[in-house]
């Protein structure tokens, strides 16, 4: 009797259902190879003017929100972690295994929030004291959470690892520890990094907006110019990506960083640092770093050339520097995230941004800059030298509201003694 060859291929034997997720690659984008080129694509124009309408809605809140002042910008940079926490959560998130461990989700996002509370408390310190002297009881209470703040967070950590010991299950010890590893790898990579722009608001929104609109700017430079005469592929992680749009996104961004810095330097909006955390309009001293130098162009340029001499603020000098790291070094960032999804054959993050994919597909560069930008501020913008509000800083955060009264009364007998003498 002939056997039917349908039943001995095992292919055809088992038939096994497979749902394609939505931010799935499609089979090309798996390629050596990959999608072809922007400037050959034929439906390049729609997908453009998606990402451009998305882009100018993105762009009209950011500038709204950054009107509005820092704890505003330091409120949509914590949304703005949730949902790339929770994009990254769901991305390698198993159904089936899940439901056999109720709650399993909920110590994601109580590690989570541990990060939060400590990286915070220890970049917001100083506002946080300053905004509450005012009432001596709130005042104890926050310096004790300050002083404490270590402790506490060591100890949320702690009971979230021990959480984590009991809801160990049989078979599925591998999916635990996998999702245990991730977890911290999201806070390692996302949350650590980003939290760094934070620091940077409260230097002054400057610090913050600067490099951000660089990235802006170096993204948007590199798809128009990628567009229009991208030719030669760049990286096979990003196949559209071209050494064209490399290029001139290179350039456009080192020359809008010089120009951006003279305009953004001209508002004290900007450039004052808050050292609480209200929300008052701000006045200040811009500093030596926001006045304009003079340079004279005598023996550079021809006779009879209309200027000169230049007008430059120090800290556009400054901005070259992250225009550079903008331009060449954070689109490294970009590849990274590009590689990771090719490992896991997904197309986008997410798809909350049409046009753009998910919240973290946007802001995969932004967290390389915002950690060299305050490495940089902290290396060689701002002073290393000790300063008053230093000094009280340490006094308001360490001592007492009795030993502050203390020191007071000292410090008035040490001026008067010395007025005798003289």
């Amino acid at each position: 009797m002939q056997k039917d060859s349908n039943s001995s291929d095992p292919l055809n034997s088992v038939r096994v259902r497979h749902r394609k997720r939505s931010t799935e690659a499609p089979p090309d984008a798996t390629k050596p190879n990959g999608p072809q080129l922007l400037v050959n694509d034929r439906n390049k124009y729609k997908s453009m003017l998606i990402r451009t309408y998305s882009s100018i809605w993105m762009i009209g809140g950011f500038v709204f929100i950054v009107y509005m002042g820092h704890l505003y910008i330091w409120a949509m940079i914590v949304v703005i972690q949730i949902f790339m926490a929770k994009e990254l959560f769901n991305l390698l998130r198993k159904a089936n295994e899940d439901r056999q461990l109720p709650g399993f989700r909920l110590l994601n996002w109580h590690f989570f929030f541990t990060a939060m509370i400590y990286t915070y408390g220890r970049f917001l310190s100083r506002q946080l004291v300053n905004t509450v002297t005012s009432d001596k009881l709130l005042y104890q209470l926050v310096s004790g959470l300050i002083k404490y703040q270590m402790f506490i967070c060591y100890f949320l950590y702690i009971a979230g690892f021990v959480w984590f010991i009991l809801t160990l299950k049989k078979k599925m010890y591998k999916y635990q520890f996998s999702q245990y590893a991730w977890t911290h790898m999201i806070l390692l990579l996302v949350f650590a990094q980003s939290s760094f722009t934070v620091a940077n608001i409260y230097e002054g929104i400057f610090w913050f907006l600067l490099p951000a609109s660089l990235i802006v700017i170096n993204d948007i430079a590199a798809y128009f110019f990628g567009f229009f005469f991208g030719r030669t592929p760049l990286i096979k992680l990003s196949p559209k990506k071209t050494w064209e749009g490399f290029i001139g996104a290179s350039i456009t961004t080192i020359f809008s960083a010089f120009a951006l810095a003279n305009i953004l330097g001209r508002f004290q909006w900007l450039t004052c640092p808050r050292k609480d955390l209200s929300t008052g309009w701000l006045y200040c001293d811009p500093g030596p770093m926001f006045k304009p130098e003079h340079y004279s162009l005598t023996g550079w340029v021809p006779q009879g050339f209309p200027w000169k001499e230049v007008r430059i603020m120090p800290v556009q000098w400054h901005a070259l520097a992250l225009g550079l790291f903008a331009s060449i070094i954070a689109p490294f960032g970009g590849f990274f995230a590009s590689g990771f999804k090719r490992a896991f054959k997904f197309k986008d993050f997410g798809d909350s941004i049409p046009g753009h994919g998910g919240i973290t597909d946007r802001m995969d560069c932004q967290m390389v800059m915002a950690v060299f930008a305050y490495i940089y501020h902290q290396s060689f913008v701002m002073s290393q030298s000790f300063s008053v509000e230093m000094i009280l800083e340490q006094i308001l955060r360490n001592l007492s509201f009795e030993e502050q009264h203390i020191l007071y009364m000292e410090l008035g007998k040490i001026f008067h003694e010395r007025q005798l003498m003289q």
